[in-house]
């Protein structure tokens, strides 16, 4: 059964950082691109971050750039979100995704497969 398996999350003060994890459980899933979504309560979900399976193209919510990095290790099979500076309203579940077909923005997009889920949670 095809797998994503995030990791990582927890609970940080505001300015603090966290990196999530993305593992999958397969080797087919290596040649999807990845990426991060999030939700927060009473909100719907939305996109973060993407990358390309080889990492060269990757792409960014407005409310993210300069402050968070998607990265991807293929020996791992494993795609990173390092979070910087992190805020309140950074506070959500967040999702780890696959689909075949790389593009920059998610936000309208099929997704392949999903992962279960995160917390993080940034205090004030």
């Amino acid at each position: 059964q095809v797998q994503l398996v995030e990791s990582g999350g927890g609970f940080v003060q505001a300015g603090g950082s966290l990196r999530l994890s993305c593992a999958a459980s397969e080797r087919t899933l290596l040649y999807y691109a990845k990426g991060w979504f999030r939700q927060a309560p009473g909100k719907e979900r939305e996109f973060v971050a993407s990358i390309s399976w080889g990492g060269s193209s990757t792409g960014y919510a407005d409310s993210v750039k300069g402050r968070f990095t998607i990265s991807t290790d293929n020996a791992e099979n494993t795609v990173y979100l390092q979070m910087n500076s992190l805020k309140p309203e950074d506070t959500a579940v967040y999702y780890c995704a696959a689909r075949q077909q790389y593009v920059h923005d998610w936000s309208h997009s099929a997704i392949d497969y999903w992962g279960q889920g995160t917390q993080v949670t940034v205090s004030s």
